[in-house]
């Protein structure tokens, strides 16, 4: 596919168009994008891609707007903004020219567009209104992006094109790194489901370092395992298992006796040489050798049948 140009819309601009430029950036690094509303500029052709402007979806043309009606829906009826329909059409690509392998490319891709794409898509389509979330709001990725545009007194006639180029960086970042977590994530599962396999009946899961373990321990259904010990640099640590990836809530806490104590006043409570700290809210504990984690592991898991008994 020899494509020259990529052309979205001119003035200000949203996170989806200026994600989209990063996924048709990477792929096609010779072609120039172009913020324009010109009709000649937006003919289609076979060497330009369009998107968030244009008013059709039309990928055999290379279109791919979705203000016009009707607008373009997800096989659920969510509505999709230009990025969801880059990274439907263009996604896949992406991931495989970033080192992805086939093993993983489809979860991978699945993953990235429910976590990722799809947020950007319902606020972008007005579908979620982020007046709820009060000052978290602020901190969503479309605003935090959108903030790059220029004050509204700004006079160069160039101001919104170079606040764009401006956060195009910025905007690859956000997706270079959640896909790069997303890919960890499924080493990380594979060196899990093979440990947990290992460990039989074990209550305490021990890894080789630390690593993301919620979505393997989740997917694999091992409900037995209440809490995992690492080592983190010179020390160890023991951590507590979240119910689901979205909540807070624990299968097991640590001993509440515990809480909020560091050094010798950890050692006294617990009994254990080498007990260095217990967070006050008791989903982590560090030691200082393996042998001391695993005693506070072992008392952690005493402690959670006594109290549920």
């Amino acid at each position: 596919m020899n494509i020259e140009y990529l052309i979205t819309h001119s003035g200000g601009f949203h996170a989806d168009e200026l994600l989209s430029s990063v996924i048709l950036k990477f792929l096609f690094p010779e072609a120039e994008i172009i913020r324009s509303r010109e009709k000649q500029t937006l003919s289609p052709s076979k060497n330009k891609i369009i998107y968030d402007v244009g008013g059709k979806y039309d990928p055999k043309f290379q279109i791919f707007d979705h203000h016009q009606r009707p607008n373009p829906l997800r096989e659920n009826g969510q509505p999709l903004s230009s990025f969801g329909l880059i990274w439907k059409h263009f996604g896949k690509d992406y991931l495989k020219r970033n080192g992805i392998s086939e093993e993983t490319l489809e979860d991978i891709f699945s993953e990235f567009d429910l976590k990722f794409v799809l947020p950007i898509d319902l606020i972008d389509n007005g579908a979620v209104d982020l007046s709820t979330l009060d000052a978290i709001a602020n901190l969503s990725l479309p605003v935090l992006l959108e903030n790059f545009r220029p004050a509204f007194d700004e006079i160069s006639t160039t101001a919104h094109d170079d606040a764009f180029i401006k956060a195009l960086p910025i905007a690859e970042e956000f997706i270079q790194s959640s896909i790069q977590s997303l890919s960890a994530k499924h080493r990380a599962n594979k060196i899990i489901n093979s440990l947990i396999d290992k460990s039989g009946n074990s209550e305490i899961l021990e890894l080789p370092m630390g690593m993301p373990f919620q979505s393997a321990l989740e997917n694999i259904n091992a409900k037995h395992i209440l809490f995992i010990v690492y080592p983190r640099g010179s020390e160890w640590t023991l951590s507590t298992i979240k119910t689901s990836e979205n909540t807070f809530d624990q299968r097991a806490s640590l001993p509440a006796s515990w809480a909020g104590l560091t050094n010798k006043e950890l050692e006294i409570e617990s009994g254990i040489e080498g007990a260095i700290f217990c967070h006050n809210a008791r989903f982590i504990a560090i030691a200082k050798t393996r042998d001391a984690i695993l005693k506070m592991a072992d008392q952690a898991v005493i402690n959670f049948h006594n109290n549920k008994a």
